[in-house]
């Protein structure tokens, strides 16, 4: 039996936050940028229930024994361009350290690209930062094509 055999998963609930955190935090880039802390900050909390009441903002998570292995975050986004299609943004892919190398992160992303179908996507979209080298060839095996440059500005959230 593989690992991916008894891999679950799932949308997000409340209760696993501190693990996504954790998640999210297991890189030297996400080290430097979240706080995963017990009590969890109250932003994660608030954010996650901004995202559930959105809708078409989904976390899953990937799960196994009932662990939290691996999360991502799918966003569902209508538009005007292209005949007004309805894209599929994916943020935030992580599988934990102790798991990589064992198709977590495939089986999260081919979760979340039948999510897109279901909801009439034309596409999916993600980004990944250009230090992350491992990543973009993961993403180009699962068909992914870098046919644009990505470009952030980054704003002071206390101002």
């Amino acid at each position: 039996m593989s690992t991916t055999d008894v891999i679950a998963i799932r949308l997000a609930v409340q209760d696993d936050l501190p693990a996504v955190v954790r998640l999210l935090a297991d890189d030297a880039l996400g080290a430097a940028r979240e706080r995963h802390a017990e009590p969890l900050p109250a932003e994660y909390t608030s954010a996650f229930a901004a995202m559930r009441a959105q809708g078409g903002n989904d976390l899953l998570v990937a799960t196994q024994e009932g662990d939290v292995v691996g999360c991502l975050q799918l966003t569902i986004i209508p538009g005007l361009s292209r005949l007004g299609a309805v894209r599929g943004q994916i943020e935030g892919v992580r599988v934990a350290s102790s798991h990589r190398g064992q198709k977590i992160g495939e089986a999260l992303l081919r979760d979340a690209i039948e999510r897109c179908r279901q909801a009439g996507c034309s596409l999916v979209q993600l980004t990944s930062d250009v230090s992350r080298e491992d990543a973009r060839r993961f993403y180009e095996r699962l068909g992914f094509e870098a046919t644009h440059v990505g470009m952030k500005l980054r704003l002071d959230r206390s101002t």
